[in-house]
């Protein structure tokens, strides 16, 4: 494995915890939606992700991993939060609205986990730029 292929798997995977972020940070800017354009209240969404492997084979026969890649967003289940608001424009006839059901505590902990493993992923850039700095001052 070289230093660019170390590179390009850390830069996957800064990628996919970015996203994840997004995804986490557009459910938090969603939970008090309650009509997209489907007319549903919002869904929560949820990232999956997946090794992504490389065609070329190693000594053993085995596929080389190569990072990692977002294989789908999946929707969260459907059963929305009921609260009692008659004046509310989209209650129904009983005069509940329906709310995402997102919890606010699990989208920040998605969130800080994305946020862990992107600084990881960091540290892991600074360290394959340091070695190769260091392999450049050997030839000197």
């Amino acid at each position: 494995m070289s230093f660019l292929s170390s590179l390009n798997i850390a830069g996957s995977a800064l990628t996919a915890q970015r996203f994840r972020m997004d995804v986490a940070s557009q459910n938090i800017a969603n939970v008090d939606t309650t009509r997209t354009q489907n007319g549903e209240p919002y869904s929560r969404k949820m990232v999956v992700m997946q090794e992504r492997f490389s065609d070329m084979l190693d000594t053993q026969r085995n596929k080389v991993g190569q990072g990692v890649e977002i294989s789908e967003i999946v929707e969260g289940d459907k059963s929305f939060k009921l609260v009692y608001e008659p004046d509310h424009p989209d209650a129904d006839d009983l005069g509940y609205v329906r709310y995402p059901n997102i919890d606010m505590v699990k989208e920040m902990m998605d969130m800080m986990s994305a946020t862990r493993s992107y600084d990881a992923n960091v540290t892991t850039v600074n360290a394959i730029k340091t070695m190769a700095m260091s392999a450049l001052q050997i030839g000197r």
